[in-house]
């Protein structure tokens, strides 16, 4: 990541809607010429359905109390009064028994408010796409109408049973299987009516797990987190981080199980906000194939904050599972891509994606939108008109300035509140001629103290600025019906939204589309909420600054009415162009573009056990070539502490005793690394410095390829690595016999990587014309080394002098091994035997031309199908290999079960000839 590079473009407002949707049309078009499935259907996956389930449960014989027995009748001299006679006359008759009962649902399902302009993009979506929304029910209300009460208090707790939550093991699978068939036939008030269908799926949670991570670890860790709180700072009580963490994975698995049991080859799968952010990983385990993107709608913080998040490697790598990450904003995109570079160290592609072991996850934002013909249409509503009069009459003669917000610590509230004091103390001329309509709708947690703060503000303000006649501030800590909101903003002089960090906030879309029929009153924003790059011509404020908040009311309050217009206009069209329809229909171009990018268009497939074992069993001489670093031995920080483990030892040894197998380390550690923690073993053959030196198994000199080329370049190589090496803090240089490397692993990385890329252009376009060098850039490092020299030459020359081999595995993990893979493409297409001619390898060592000319080419033996390149890490890694594997550890535990094989043959084959003896 190059932390200098130009911010990002400014969003384009010249597109609509119909744009987008024939941009999807044509890249679905191409996609599928290439032959890449698509099945038209986007899976979304929010943590709530977008409905309420409430249940009621049909009487059943047994859930009805028995009354106590009927006396026996006694004689009356009393005749019966006609109503009592007319009673018994038209008394039902009692049913049959085994009577067909009448039947109803026992569900009842409706609209959950709430997350409205995600839910009307996924909506809007139908008209092109077959979607499948899954969802958390939530709570399952319980009501009493089919129930009789005592049973139903008896079951829930509550004494009104039509208020109480049912527990979700109360529920059978026939209950959940009814309401599954139920939502199959649910449609969304805003679904086209000519569109595709919607499914809703439930995902079903044990109560437990669902409030542990929902009120748990979403809303008292990551969501304080991702606005720049830590927990301790919102939590009444001793927090930890960490209390309720094995619920959120507990849920995030649950609907990864869900997702896969509906997925279908070619569906595109959008995973939506922090509830679900280790579902695209445990996606890419169960589907690799799949296409997955993640769209955060919360702020992302800086990496200094979230790296005090204890399961932050967790967090980051969950969602690096995905294919797309997509965010509000570009500076939410860049404090996670630091994040992965400072947190975990992962690096980033030229493109600005993430790379993790070959997986690289593709970084972009799109900022989310209301739904723009829904809101233009409320606010048209009869009942609006009559409440608009009525506050201009109870207003008249005064300015008026709404802010709308929910009582949350983040939403500035009382920032708000403290700056239009400093616009009555600076401004003098407003006392009696502006008041302050600020509309408090309650948060999902109550704060005492925070009510009792904003509420002695507003008395404060009103004691000191007030009068008989005149009330500056009109606090209503309510939630207001829809008729009200549109008058309110309609009527207003002036827009004030200033949260302390706030990703999406519809009140401030909805205030510019209200203000189309109306004022066209300005607005101001807080320069700290996600959607304040995208609306410039808002008056942007920082609510911590109270003189700038309280100048910028001034200064609206006075905007000339030319201004207002224009401002208003360009903030009109930002609104009604980037509306959540929009926004989903670039979600689902973005994730088509990523489908068909050369990164997912080929999936390496995980090795075969069976077919690795029958070509092992069945060739009679073998060849095992392995790098070292990051397929034997994980990448580590400090180079010189990457040794190699009891496995790995135990299976190199184990394959090196067996004749028939011929196995070399080819790395790019020099020699003396690799004799001190290698040497030991018998008959292992070694290759050091990338092919620079060969060591043949069972020799004790190394062989030295670079004797007959002119070195004379590392001294200018090494001159310009010190350069960088005094400017780049925790850097240092590597010189090796045959290249030369400079490390930047324990630099900062950003900085790291900068200082790389310039390091890089100098040698590229300066010595690397000049000199027969190649620079490679490698996991935090960059290299120079001869041209001649490289993993792939040495490969061939064992090939050359093993002709007879008839089964290759070879193992490696970056860049330089490629060139092992490459040599290992010997077969033209269409032929099923190679040869090969004398390779570079071979020659430099004959010492003379003569010498070199009695090499001729060679016949191998090897078939196609038994050489085995296997890359160590991601499928969906570029790469020449046919196969791979996702660690070091699969590596050796594949060597291990090949010997293991092999012993229990010979065992077998030994006590059969022992038997027969």
């Amino acid at each position: 990541m190059d932390s200098f590079a130009e911010p990002r473009k400014p969003l384009d407002n010249s597109f609509s809607l119909a744009d987008v949707r024939a941009q999807v049309h044509k890249l679905e078009a191409e996609l599928r010429e290439k032959e890449v499935p698509l099945s038209g259907r986007i899976i979304q996956v929010s943590h709530y359905l977008p409905v309420t389930c409430a249940f009621s449960r049909r009487a059943r014989p047994a859930d009805i109390p028995s009354p106590p027995a009927t006396p026996p009748a006694k004689t009356s001299d009393i005749p019966p009064s006609p109503v009592e006679a007319q009673r018994t006359d038209s008394a039902l008759p009692a049913p049959r028994e085994g009577a067909p009962q009448p039947t109803s649902s026992q569900w009842n399902v409706t609209v959950r408010y709430g997350h409205s302009a995600m839910v009307s993009g996924i909506d809007s979506l139908a008209a092109t796409h077959e979607q499948i929304f899954i969802g958390w029910t939530g709570d399952i209300e319980s009501s009493s109408t089919a129930v009789p009460q005592a049973a139903a208090q008896s079951a829930s707790g509550p004494s009104d049973p039509s208020a109480s939550k049912l527990p979700s093991s109360s529920l059978t699978d026939e209950d959940k299987k009814e309401l599954e068939e139920l939502l199959k036939e649910y449609k969304d008030r805003d679904e086209p009516q000519d569109g595709k269908k919607i499914h809703y799926v439930p995902v079903w949670l044990d109560d437990k797990d669902a409030h542990g991570h929902y009120d748990g670890y979403c809303k008292q860790t990551l969501w304080p987190l991702f606005h720049y709180l830590l927990w301790q700072d919102v939590a009444t009580e001793y927090a930890s981080a960490d209390a309720h963490w094995a619920s959120y994975a507990a849920v995030n698995a649950a609907f990864a199980r869900r997702v896969a049991e509906v997925y279908r080859p070619g569906d595109l799968i959008w995973i939506h906000d922090y509830h679900l952010l280790l579902v695209p990983s445990l996606l890419r385990q169960t589907l690799p194939e799949a296409a997955v993107g993640l769209f955060v709608h919360t702020p992302f913080p800086s990496s200094e904050v979230f790296r005090c998040l204890p399961r932050r490697k967790e967090i980051l790598d969950g969602m690096l599972g995905a294919n797309l990450i997509c965010f509000q904003t570009y500076s939410y995109s860049r404090h996670f891509t630091s994040s992965c570079v400072r947190v975990c160290g992962y690096e980033v592609t030229a493109r600005g994606g993430i790379d993790v072991q070959g997986h690289v996850t593709a970084i972009s934002y799109c900022p989310v939108g209301v739904d723009a013909e829904r809101v233009a249409k409320d606010t048209l509503r009869p009942g609006i008109q009559p409440k608009l009069d009525a506050l201009r009459a109870l207003y008249e003669g005064k300015k008026i300035i709404v802010g709308r917000d929910k009582l949350d610590v983040v939403k500035g509230v009382v920032q708000k509140l403290r700056a239009f004091e400093k616009l009555l103390q600076d401004y003098p001329q407003w006392i009696g001629n502006v008041v302050l309509i600020q509309v408090t709708s309650p948060a999902l947690t109550d704060s005492p103290k925070l009510e009792r703060q904003v509420s002695e503000i507003v008395a404060h303000i009103n004691g000191e600025y007030g009068s008989l006649d005149f009330i500056p501030v009109h606090h209503y800590h309510q939630t207001i019906k829809k008729d009200e909101f549109y008058a309110l903003l309609s009527v207003a002089d002036l827009g004030v939204i200033t949260p302390l960090r706030d990703g999406m906030n519809t009140t401030s879309m909805e205030f510019v589309i209200a203000q189309e029929r109306s004022k066209k009153s300005p607005l101001i924003l807080s320069e700290f909420m996600g959607i304040s790059s995208t609306m410039n011509e808002a008056l942007q404020i920082n609510p911590w600054n109270l003189s700038e908040v309280a100048a910028a009311m001034h200064r609206g309050l006075t905007m000339s009415d030319a201004e207002k217009a224009e401002r208003h206009q360009q903030l009109y069209k930002t609104v009604t162009t980037h509306t959540s329809h929009t926004w989903a229909a670039i979600l689902a171009k973005k994730l088509l573009e990523r489908l068909g990018s050369q990164n997912m268009a080929r999936q390496t497939p995980f090795i075969p056990k069976g077919e690795l074992e029958k070509h092992y069993m069945k060739a009679k001489k073998r060849l095992f070539l392995f790098d070292y670093d990051g397929t034997l031995a994980p990448i580590v920080k400090v180079p010189s502490a990457a040794v190699p483990s009891k496995e790995t030892l135990e299976a190199l040894e184990t394959l090196t005793a067996d004749p028939k197998n011929v196995v070399y380390i080819i790395s790019g550690r020099d020699g003396g690394f690799l004799e001190q923690h290698l040497g030991h073993i018998k008959n292992l053959g070694m290759s050091a410095e990338h092919g620079a030196f060969i060591r043949e198994p069972g020799a004790a000199a190394w062989s030295n390829f670079t004797e007959s080329l002119d070195m004379s370049w590392m001294s200018e190589v090494l001159e310009i690595f010190k350069y960088y090496t005094e400017r780049t803090t925790g850097s240092h240089i590597e010189v090796k016999k045959s290249s030369i490397t400079w490390h930047y692993r324990s630099a900062d990385p950003e900085w790291g990587l900068f200082q790389c890329h310039q390091c890089q252009d100098l040698l590229e376009n300066n010595l690397a014309r000049k000199r027969p060098i190649e620079v490679l850039v490698g996991k935090k490092n960059l290299e120079v080394r001869p041209l001649a020299v490289n993993k792939g030459e040495i490969v061939k020359r064992i090939l050359y002098f093993h002709p007879d081999a008839e089964f290759v595995f070879c193992a490696g993990d970056d860049k330089t091994d490629e060139d092992m893979f490459r040599a290992l493409l010997l077969f033209p297409p269409g032929a099923t035997r190679a040869r090969l001619d004398p390779p570079l390898s071979v020659t430099l060592l004959a010492g003379s031309k003569e010498e070199a000319d009695k090499y001729a080419p060679v016949d191998l033996a090897l078939e196609r199908d038994a050489v085995f390149t296997t890359a160590v890490g991601h499928s969906s890694k570029r790469t020449l290999a046919v196969w791979h594997v996702t660690t070091p550890e699969e590596v050796v535990e594949h060597m291990l079960y090949l010997v293991r094989v092999a012993n229990d043959e010979a065992a077998a084959a030994t006590a059969a000839s022992s038997s027969s003896l």
